[in-house]
């Protein structure tokens, strides 16, 4: 059976290369008993894999279970895995069967893999290993011979380096790996599905079709769907129940299409990135700062050089200005400035010294200099306690400890 024969049987809609591409992935694993891990966003069609794969299988006449493990609680999976015995807990008033036993010969299908208890993966690792396992509450080893399809919409590896999963189950999981493409890598199936959809709605609900204008079908292949399939399913149902035109536009379809906002962003940040990406944010926002701290000073130094070193129209508007201003260049200009000034009384014409024609000179914008003169001036104004240069630098102690490495600074 080629990939188009089994579109045909399953009802899955589009031609995109990756899509072809898992589905051909699937036909190949399905007359194995190796174990297959399914990744993909919510709602992009992981459990139709599923079907397929035990379906194409030697035990396509034996029982198909399907597990949501993140529905089930944590105190009650096991017995809904394994089964118990009677008087094994509180409410155990007899002996019952797991998936496992039931599934005996068959496919489960473990759906949100990632959401299981570590205790409960230890129990799972041992099947995959050995066939075996015990009945909560029983001393009496069963056995078992199930195949394990599993799936989940994270990234089970992150998890496996945050301690939340166990990594030698990752590995026995993802013996095969199947990507499921998400519905925006897929924009040339979009229009395909919508109308697969609408017309299935307009049958049930025995109303006239739905006809999209080519500027709502542009929308629709603008549009990021967070949701995938399930998404555009809905949103399918929605107008063909609601709509009173039947010629759908691009300014009617928005009523049914969420705002693109909050979650559904361009780049999702990685969560091992954050901290770097705030450290450089808050270092770009320093320098900028900086920089129109100087030009708004350069301006002013100016103003005072046009008017002749009078500076009495200031003074009048703010007396405390002219000391402010002092006060702000002796903290700004460093020993090799071009022009220095001696700070009169009150009222009294400023004394210029040029040590030559006084020239704007561009400063350096390079960010390793940067870097590392905030690191210094931080770590000095806490008498180096980096923990408290950390926490005004804005960055993780982590961070300043690699930074201080990487910039070589005593």
């Amino acid at each position: 059976m080629d990939v188009q024969d089994i579109k045909n049987r399953f009802g899955i809609i589009g031609g995109s290369p990756l899509l072809n591409r898992a589905i051909d992935i699937a036909r190949q694993v399905a007359p194995t008993d190796m174990s297959v891990l399914i990744t993909g966003e919510s709602g992009s069609g992981k459990e139709v894999f599923s079907h397929i794969i035990h379906q194409m299988s030697t035990r396509k006449h034996g029982a198909f279970i399907a597990v949501n493990c993140g529905a089930i609680p944590e105190g009650t999976i096991d017995s809904e895995l394994f089964g118990h015995e009677k008087g094994s807990f509180t409410g155990a008033h007899e002996a019952r069967k797991g998936y496992f036993e039931v599934a005996n010969g068959g496919t489960i299908f473990l759906d949100e893999v990632a959401e299981l208890p570590l205790g409960t993966q230890a129990r799972l690792l041992r099947i995959l290993e050995s066939g075996e396992y015990l009945r909560v509450g029983s001393s009496k080893v069963q056995k078992t011979d199930v195949r394990i399809v599993a799936a989940t919409n994270v990234d089970v590896y992150n998890r496996v380096k945050s301690g939340k999963f166990r990594e030698d189950l990752y590995y026995r999981l993802n013996t095969v790996p199947l990507r499921i493409p998400a519905l925006h890598e897929r924009k040339e199936d979009i229009y395909l599905l919508f109308r697969k959809f609408s017309a299935d709605f307009s049958d049930k609900y025995r109303s006239p079709g739905i006809q999209l204008e080519p500027d709502a079908i542009q929308m629709l292949s603008n549009y990021s769907w967070p949701g995938n399939v399930r998404q555009l399913k809905n949103i399918a149902e929605q107008v063909c129940v609601l709509e009173k035109e039947r010629n759908v536009t691009a300014s009617a379809l928005l009523n049914y299409i969420p705002n693109e906002s909050g979650s559904n962003l361009p780049m999702a940040i990685n969560g091992n990135n954050k901290e770097d990406f705030s450290e450089r944010d808050i270092l770009y926002k320093v320098l900028f700062d900086m920089k129109k701290d100087m030009m708004d000073l350069k301006k002013l130094v100016a103003e005072i050089i046009q008017n002749g070193g009078n500076t009495s129209h200031i003074v009048a508007d703010n007396p405390h200005y002219i000391n402010q201003l002092y006060q702000e260049i002796d903290q700004t200009l460093n020993h090799d400035s071009t022009l220095t000034i001696k700070k009169p009384s009150q009222n009294a014409p400023v004394d210029y010294n040029y040590t030559h024609e006084a020239e704007e000179v561009e400063e350096s914008l390079s960010l390793i200099d940067k870097e590392s003169d905030l690191i210094k001036k931080a770590l000095k104004k806490h008498k180096g306690k980096r923990k408290f240069a950390a926490q005004e630098l804005g960055i993780s102690e982590r961070t300043l400890y690699r930074k201080i490495k990487e910039l070589n600074l005593n």
